[in-house]
């Protein structure tokens, strides 16, 4: 039997200054700002862009694979209002990020995340027995552009978000 480390995330709080290194957290602004560094600051130019709803069921909050798209930018935000989770680690020319570098967020419903190209990033996560995310990327996105690391078989890792708890991991 193969041994492995299950690693306990506690989710950051989201903030536009917590989540510069992986992307950009976008609130809401009134109608007549003109465009600005407070949107979302998008590379979709690889591609015919793609934005979808897609309906996600929980699968707990548990993960042990780990995507990045390198060839352009992914907005995500959850309906409805509903707060989820991201695990995340900032983007690298490496085939895998550092285990010891992901962290988790905890995104409130009332923003949306744009991923930095080569972000990595598991999930999102939830509670609810299931949320409706909208999501923009690519519209080959998740066939062409799709690079995942199994964190289990390259570092013998598992890693659990703890909802409840606030800022930091628990090894």
């Amino acid at each position: 039997m193969e041994t492995y480390l299950l690693l306990k995330l506690c989710p950051q709080l989201m903030t536009s200054e917590t989540f510069q290194p992986f992307g950009q957290v976008i609130f809401a602004c009134p109608d007549d700002q003109p465009y600005g560094d407070r949107d979302a600051q998008l590379q979709l130019q690889n591609g015919i862009p793609r934005l979808y709803i897609m309906r996600r069921h929980n699968r707990g909050l548990k993960f042990n694979h780990i995507t990045r798209h390198q060839r352009c930018t992914q907005c995500l935000g959850a309906l409805e209002g509903k707060e989820w989770f991201m695990a995340v680690a900032a983007p690298s020319e490496a085939a895998a990020p550092e285990w010891e570098d992901i962290i988790a967020f905890r995104i409130p419903g009332n923003c949306f995340i744009k991923l930095h190209e080569g972000t990595w990033h598991a999930g999102p996560y939830f509670e609810q027995p299931a949320i409706d995310f909208y999501s923009l990327e690519l519209s080959d996105t998740n066939l062409v552009d799709h690079h995942t690391c199994n964190l289990l078989e390259t570092y013998g890792v598992d890693f659990e978000i703890l909802p409840s708890s606030i800022g930091g991991s628990v090894w």
